[in-house]
């Protein structure tokens, strides 16, 4: 029986580049987003793969998230794979420049986001005694970066986050992972920087990490035998090494 992966943030970069991978491995795929344009060109070419549905729906809200999960179709409702990938980055300011919005957006999508979806497919998992659940975080979650504050503070809320789930989790046989990329090239800046110019030069002078590069390493995680749980891995470009050293030539 193929198995079905629910994917949060799947309309663009590391959750498009997911659905994807995944569809070309033959899993049924759930692609969820805002963006109901995006979603139906999605299924429209992922159906030429394998099985699809969409959800549209905002992680932000908690009741349309649960309302979205529990009216699945019944080729859906088992959900076996949970790719939490929805989260963003708004404004890079010091802390004491800070917009509220921008903090109150990224604890929301980031965190509150991550843990309503958790919350309405993990009773199922539990019932079943089986499930995978992967959080994507960042290597914000392991370090604390100038004018990063709220950002990372979240991205070290995911990974709290994942820890706690390994731990509470573990009698139920659930695998649960944190994949924490680097920079990758995707629209991640242009929300970052609200499209000003300094978004399009983040990623100039060095070869950084594609969406597709993180696609295949989920599969590779989700891919591992039963009694193997990639618990944590942090992805750089070969040119990065931590946060804030990166090599570049111009």
């Amino acid at each position: 029986m193929k198995k079905t992966v629910l994917i949060t943030g799947a309309t663009s970069g590391i959750g498009e580049a997911t659905a994807y991978e995944f569809a070309k491995q033959g899993l049924n795929i759930i692609i969820c987003g805002r963006r109901l344009e995006r979603l139906n060109t999605m299924q429209k070419a992922l159906s030429k793969l394998t099985r699809v549905h969409i959800l549209n729906f905002d992680v932000r809200d908690k009741e349309a998230t649960y309302i979205a999960i529990n009216g699945l179709p019944d080729k859906f409702k088992q959900i076996d794979i949970l790719i939490n990938n929805a989260g963003n980055a708004h404004g890079l300011d010091p802390i004491n420049e800070g917009n509220t919005d921008d903090w109150d957006a990224m604890m929301d999508i980031n965190v509150k986001g991550l843990l309503y979806v958790s919350k309405a497919i993990i009773p199922q998992m539990t019932e079943r005694k089986s499930g995978h659940i992967i959080n994507i975080g960042s290597s914000a979650g392991k370090e604390v970066y100038p004018k990063g504050n709220v950002y990372c503070a979240s991205k070290h809320a995911v990974l709290a986050i994942t820890e706690g789930m390994r731990v509470d989790l573990n009698p139920y046989n659930i695998k649960v992972s944190a994949v924490n990329p680097g920079l990758v090239e995707t629209e991640f800046s242009k929300v970052r920087f609200k499209g000003g110019d300094q978004a399009n030069h983040v990623y100039k002078g060095f070869k950084a990490l594609q969406a597709k590069d993180i696609a295949e390493i989920l599969y590779f995680v989700i891919s591992r035998p039963d009694h193997v749980n990639i618990a944590d891995l942090l992805v750089f470009p070969t040119a990065q090494a931590n946060s804030v050293t990166v090599k570049k030539e111009f």
